[in-house]
This record gives structure tokens, sequence and C-alpha cells, in this order.
């Protein structure tokens, strides 16, 4: 029998493992928060929050959205367990079930975007219902999107290849894939746009152009690893039958938030005119934690969920990831949080209020953004509980439980877009997210037992204390120096510098309250200089 020592160096040296995958995620990921700023502060400069923006943002939730469905967080949940149980026995297999997968995905995705360009009207009359009154934004929308359609195709090949990819080992490069489109889109727009009857146009033709980018820039990594792609079509494969219905009810769960998201677009559409745009710009900015750190975990997690699962079916080694995971996603969660809420407005004035996006939208964008930002811990949460579920080849109950919290979301809006606007939609979603990961979690216990849970409730603890007082230093700081009228370097140099003040505030705090989190990564940094300094 291992001893205590044993497995305790092992489970250590599992959760620096993927602490690491997370940071290598997150740094690729922070490559591509950054280049969509700039991407979303030149849409905001040229377009502002006008019907043409609207036209242009709901245009391209539609193929987001069924990415979600058909690619991207579907496609890693359902391939990922399976692709690493078939690695570990041979690669050769597991490659040919990938070359098996990924001709059937051509297939199948193709005959969507046909039929999606097709009605695509259609379609536009169902998620923007109040477009349909103004025909010119309507006829703009169903161009737009009829444009951007084959994307789908693009991303859904591109997210099979980094599922792989991460199913090997590799995060960073396949991370960094989204860098290729933001810098498509502001290529396209700051060089094309006037080449355009509608110069919105040349966002759509940039997101086409970023996604054969992103496609090539991950078969060219899966090249790396030995992959090559040659046409196989078995549908009667086991594997890939498991990867299918695995995927269906994960295609529900990991599309929950967008399937929000379309909610909050759908209703924004009857209100008036910058509404759809307010969101958009609101959600972005929430986006940068949950991306930069919430997904980031998340793909770092599910191979090493699944490996464990793959290896001995131990479930306390599971609990183990889980725990460490959940409280290195509040760590930084809920700072986040608090300082969006606080310093939407500045944040907004930062990045948007420049050209056509004036005072007025700052507002609208702001006040979404802090509305959002409330549920970031949930959000993030959530898709660490599901990837539990996932290693155990479970995509079923995720799914239910995101199915009867979309209701939720809906009922929540409903009720909240009378007295708060696109606000009441936004706070919607974030209620809808703690709804969530509450049922999730109870259920998680109910399966794997007891799930670290002192542990866990003394981190977020200690972790809320000193994000109020790192919030309210960043708030004081701002109030006193930040000038909305200033130079767009003086604006940066003092929201930098509450940034920086309220960082070192909350690391004080957490040290002073011994946070065996901060503890942890504070050994992992002064370990790696050292092995630097002895190199």
């Amino acid at each position: 029998m291992t001893s205590e020592p044993g497995r305790s160096e092992d489970a250590a040296k599992l959760r620096k493992s993927v602490t690491k995958a997370a940071g290598s995620v997150g740094l690729a990921t922070m490559f591509s928060r950054v280049t969509g700023f700039l991407r979303d502060m030149l849409i905001a400069h040229l377009f502002g929050a006008r019907e043409v923006a609207d036209a242009f943002f709901m245009a391209f939730r539609i193929p987001n959205l069924l990415r979600r469905f058909t690619a991207e967080g579907a496609l890693t949940a359902a391939m990922v367990p399976v692709f690493t149980q078939k690695l570990a026995q041979s690669r050769q297999e597991a490659f040919d079930l990938a070359r098996n997968l990924l001709t059937i995905m051509a297939a199948s995705i193709s005959a969507l975007v046909v039929l999606g360009m097709i009605f695509m009207s259609l379609i536009i009359m169902v998620i923007a219902p109040g477009f349909y009154s103004e025909p010119e934004k309507f006829a703009l929308t169903v161009d737009l999107s009829r444009l951007m359609f084959p994307y789908l195709l693009l991303i859904s090949m591109a997210a099979a290849l980094m599922a792989m990819a991460n199913s090997m080992g590799k995060f960073f490069i396949p991370a960094l894939a989204p860098v290729l489109l933001n810098i498509s889109i502001i290529l396209c727009a700051f060089l094309t746009h006037s080449m355009f009857a509608a110069p919105v146009t040349s966002l759509a033709v940039g997101v086409l152009v970023g996604g054969v980018l992103q496609l090539a820039m991950q078969y060219h990594q899966a090249v790396k690893l030995g992959f090559s792609y040659r046409p196989r079509f078995d549908l009667r494969d086991k594997d890939t039958r498991k990867i299918g219905s695995l995927m269906v009810p994960a295609a529900l769960g990991v599309a929950a938030v967008e399937i929000n998201l379309i909610v909050d677009s759908m209703l924004a559409s009857l209100l008036p005119h910058g509404s759809v745009s307010y969101l958009y710009y609101g959600i972005r900015v929430v986006q940068l934690p949950m991306g930069v750190f919430g997904a980031a975990m998340s793909l770092a997690t599910l191979p090493a969920m699944s490996g464990q699962v793959t290896a001995d079916g131990s479930k306390g080694r599971l609990v183990d990831i889980f725990s460490h995971a959940a409280r290195i996603s509040f760590l930084v969660s809920i700072p986040a949080a608090a300082g969006l809420i606080l310093l939407s407005d500045p944040i907004t004035n930062l990045l948007f209020e420049r050209g056509q996006f004036d005072q007025a939208a700052r507002d609208g964008a702001a006040y979404a953004m802090s509305m959002f930002a409330i549920g970031l811990p949930g959000l993030n949460g959530i898709r660490i509980v599901a990837n539990v579920f996932y290693s155990l080849k479970d995509t079923a109950t995720p799914a239910k439980v995101a199915g009867w919290c979309v209701l939720a979301n809906i009922a929540l809006s409903l009720a909240l877009i009378g007295p708060m606007a696109h606000g009441g939609l936004a706070l919607a979603t974030s209620l809808a997210s703690f709804i969530n990961i509450s049922v999730l979690v109870w259920l998680l216990r109910k399966r794997v037992g007891l799930l670290d849970g002192r542990r866990i409730t003394l981190a977020t603890f200690k972790i809320t204390m000193a994000s109020a007082l790192m919030g309210a230093a960043a708030w004081a700081y701002c109030h006193l120096f930040y000038n909305y009228s200033a130079p767009f370097l003086h604006r940066a140099f003092h929201l930098s510098a509450a940034i920086t003040m309220a960082m070192v505030v909350y690391v004080a705090a957490l040290r002073l309250m011994k946070s065996e989190e901060v503890a942890e990564l504070w050994q992992m940094a002064q370990a790696k200089l050292a092995r630097r300094k002895t190199q």
C-alpha cells in the first residue's frame, strides 16, 4: 500500500501540474483578451453603440452560440476523456479516432452551415424579434450572419484539434489561436471598412479570415505532435459514437451561458437602440477574468481529472484536484468581480469612450458590466464543477441542470427587465449562474461524497474579506485621482495605479490571513526563480 507521505507528494505534484497548465493557458488567453480589447476599442471607435453595431453583435452571436453546441466547450468535454483513455492504450488508435471525428464533423457541420445560410432570415426573426420592425437593420443583420456563418465550420475543426493537443499536455499554443481572430478583425476593420457599402461588413470578413488562421494554427500544432489528417469515415466506430453520445448533453450544458446571452440579446432587441451593444461591451470586459483564469483552469483540470479516473478510478484524487481548482478560481474571480463592479465606469471610459462611443454609451455598458460581474465567481466555478462530471463521462447531469437554469434565467430576465432595463438582463444571467453552481455542487456531493467543503469555505471567506479591502482601496483612489476627460495616458496611468495598489492590498491581506493558496503559489514562484538561477 502506498504510504501517506507518498500520496501527499503525488497530490502536491498533481496540483502543481494543474496550476502550471492553467498558468500556461492563462498567459495565452491574456494575449487573446488584450488583442480582443484592442479589437473592441476599434469597433467602439468606428461604430459606437449604434444600429450597425447592434446588427454585427447580434449576427456574431449566432455562430458563437452554435460553436458551443458543436465545437469548443461541448467537444472538449466529450472528446478529452475518451481521447485520453485511447491515448493511454495506443497513440496510433487515438489519432485514427481524431481523423474519423474530424471527417464526420466536416461533413455534418458543412450541411448545417448551408441550411443556416438558407434559412437565416427566419433565424434572425426568432433571435432578434425587435429588429424586424426596422427593415434596414434586419436586412444588415441577415447579410452579416450569412457571411460569417462558415466560421462555425472552421472553429469546430480547430476545436477538435485543440482538444487533442490538450489531451497530450499541450496548452499554450492551442490557447493562443484566438489572437489570430482578433488581429484579423482589427486589420480588416482598419484597412477595408471604407471599401464596403456597409462598412461594418469589414468586421464579418475579419471573422472569416480569422477562422481560417485559427484552423491553420491548430493543425500546425497537431502536426508537430505527430498527427496527420487522412479522411476516415466510420459512423460505427464505438469511440466516435461514445464522443457523440457525450457531446449532445455536453453541448446543452456548456452552451448555457451562451443561451442566456442569446435570451438577453433577444429581450434587449426590444429595448432602446444600443441595448444589445451595451450588453456586448459589458460581458466582453467580464470575459477577461473568465477567459484568462476560468477557462484556463477548466482546460487544465479536465485532462488531469480524466487521467486520474482512467488510471485508477480514484475519487479521492479527483476531489483533491477539484478543491484545488475551486480555491484557485475563487482566488482570482472574487477580487476580479469586486474590481469590475467598483471600477466599471473608469474601465469603460478608458477602453471604449472615444469616437462614436459617447458618455451615454459608457453609462450603459458600465451598468451592464457591473451586473454581469456579480456572477463571475459562479460562471467560473460552473466549469470546474462540470469538469468533475465530464471526467466521469457524465455529461448529462450538467446539461439537465443547465437546462433548468436557462428557464430560471428567462424568468428572472422577464422579472427584472422592467425595473432595470438591460442591467436586469445581465443580473438575471449572474443569478442564474449561482443557481447552476449550487445545484451542481449539491449533486456532486451526493455522487462522490465530501468535497473538502471546510477548506473551500475558509479560503472563500479569506478571499472575500481581502477583496473587500482591495475594492475599497481601488475605488477611493479612482474617486480622488481619475479624471474622465483627461488625456488617454493620464487616465491609463491612474487606472493602472489603482489596480496595482489594489493587488498589493489584496495579496498583503491574504498573506496576513495566512492564505494557503497564496502560500502555495508563492512557493511555486520561488522554486521557479531558484531553478532559473541555477541554470
